[in-house]
C-alpha cells in the first residue's frame, strides 16, 4: 500500500531530471532559453509546494506535467518575442549520427501536439496512460496523436530517402 509521505529534495531531483525536463520543455517551446526557464520554474514550484507524494514516480509525473504546463504558459506569454531559430539550436547540439539529427529536425517540425507525445513516449518512456494523465487528454487521443506523428515522420523520412537514392 502506498503512503503519501514522500518529498525528495530539489538537490536530488535537479541532477536526476533536469535534462529530461529540458527536452520535454524544448519540444513545446523550441527555444533553449525558454525551455531552461520552464525547468527552473518547475523546480521552484516543487520546492515551495506543500505536498507530499506517494513515491518517486509520482514526483516524476508531477514534474513532467508541471514543466509541460509551464512551457505552454511561456509560449503564450507576451514577453516571448526573442526566439532563437531552430537552425541555431541545431548547430549547438551534437548528434552521434547524421540520421539522429535529421530525425530530431523532423520531430521539431511537427505540430506541438505531436511533438510532445513523441517526446514523452519515445524519449521519456511514459506509457499511453501516463501521457494521457500528463496532458489531460484521453488515451485514445494519445494513441491517435502518436499514430499521426509516426505517419508524418515516416512520410518525410521516406521522401528524404528517395532524394538520397
Amino acid at each position: 500500500m502506498k503512503n503519501k509521505n514522500m518529498k525528495l529534495s530539489v538537490e536530488y531531483l535537479i541532477p536526476k531530471y533536469q535534462d529530461n525536463l529540458y527536452q520535454a520543455a524544448f519540444s513545446v517551446l523550441q527555444n533553449p532559453a525558454d525551455a531552461q526557464d520552464a525547468v527552473q520554474t518547475t523546480m521552484i514550484r516543487y520546492h515551495y509546494l506543500n505536498q507530499e507524494f506517494e513515491d518517486e514516480e509520482h514526483i516524476r509525473k508531477w514534474l513532467f506535467k508541471t514543466v509541460i504546463n509551464a512551457s505552454k504558459d511561456i509560449r503564450r506569454s507576451f514577453w516571448r518575442r526573442n526566439k532563437v531559430s531552430l537552425e541555431e539550436t541545431m548547430a549547438s547540439i551534437e548528434f552521434e549520427r547524421i540520421q539522429d539529427q535529421s530525425l530530431f529536425q523532423e520531430v521539431c517540425s511537427l505540430p506541438e501536439k505531436y511533438r510532445i507525445v513523441i517526446q514523452l513516449f519515445y524519449y521519456e518512456e511514459f506509457t499511453i496512460q501516463e501521457i494521457s494523465q500528463l496532458l489531460s487528454i484521453t488515451q485514445s487521443n494519445v494513441k491517435k496523436r502518436l499514430s499521426r506523428a509516426r505517419d508524418k515522420l515516416r512520410n518525410v523520412l521516406e521522401q528524404e530517402d528517395e532524394h538520397v537514392n
